[in-house]
């Protein structure tokens, strides 16, 4: 059985709760595992930072979303309308002034007549219509400015508040997290790390005794192999022998005869030959 460090023993080892067996277990396991010290690592620099953190109200930078250039009122796509028709009404109002352009509504008629062009006379008295000049039309335009600008402030500042909060809420919520694992970490009793370290030490005699029973079954069947080969080479070099001292045995009998033959035809040559000269003698 492999040993795996989880979190909580990552926290403790970073804390120095671990001792003896358990810290040298965890350097090891550090030493083969680089996901481990990294993990190790990233606790460690969480650690710093929130050491770092003191007892009191985090104020979030500033985010603002989209283009956080300086922009102009100018080069607002609304402004420039605004500005586009207030621009249109004022040379209306300039071309009119300038071509003696008036209008008038009186008995229900509206008249539109040029300097010097020829009146009709309403049937009952007109009123003047009130007419705007070019600074009231320039101070209504400022004061829609201005209200346009202050409800984009509002808007504006409504939504950095939010944002504001909601970080904040979220700083508290990871550090509750945080707080709580390491309390938890913290809590474990000597009598769980004992009870922890007695079934590793179970375990791993289990394994030792496993291996050693393993590994005496794994000579035995090495020895008996060992002797039937060693069997087999004898049997082997017996009948290599036997086929050996045959054949010799059979190649001296072939020696054996072959020689004897040839010791009969010599005696037999050398009793023709004496009996030949006998009958000679007699002869002569």
């Amino acid at each position: 059985m492999g040993y795996k460090a989880s979190e909580q023993d990552l926290i403790a080892y970073l804390y120095g709760e671990l001792e003896g067996i358990e810290k040298e277990a965890m350097e090891k396991y550090l030493h083969e595992h680089a996901e481990s010290r990294e993990e190790l690592e990233k606790l460690r620099q969480l650690r710093n930072t929130l050491s770092h953190v003191q007892d009191k109200e985090v104020i979030a930078p500033p985010i603002f979303l989209g283009d956080t250039r300086q922009r102009f009122f100018g080069s607002i796509p609304y402004f420039k309308t605004i500005l586009s028709i207030a621009a249109s009404l004022l040379i209306l109002l300039m071309a009119a002034k300038l071509s003696g352009l008036q209008l008038r509504y009186a008995g229900r008629q509206m008249v539109i007549s040029f300097s010097g062009g020829s009146q009709v006379k309403p049937t009952e008295t007109p009123t003047p219509a009130p007419s705007l000049t070019s600074d009231e039309v320039n101070k209504m335009i400022h004061s829609a400015l201005n209200e346009n600008n202050q409800a984009m402030q509002t808007s504006w500042t409504e939504t950095q508040q939010k944002l504001d909060a909601s970080i904040t809420k979220n700083l508290a919520a990871n550090s509750a997290k945080i707080d709580n694992l390491v309390r938890e970490s913290s809590a474990a009793s000597q009598e769980q790390i004992r009870q922890f370290v007695s079934g590793m030490q179970t375990e791993n005699m289990q394994l030792v005794k496993n291996y050693f029973q393993l590994s005496s079954n794994e000579q035995k069947q090495y020895v008996e192999s060992l002797l039937v080969d060693f069997a087999k080479y004898l049997q082997q070099q017996r009948n290599d022998d036997l086929q050996i001292v045959q054949t010799q045995m059979k190649s001296l009998q072939q020696n054996t005869d072959v020689l004897k033959q040839e010791t009969e035809q010599i005696l037999s040559s050398i009793i023709s030959t004496v009996g030949n000269s006998n009958s000679l003698g007699v002869k002569n």
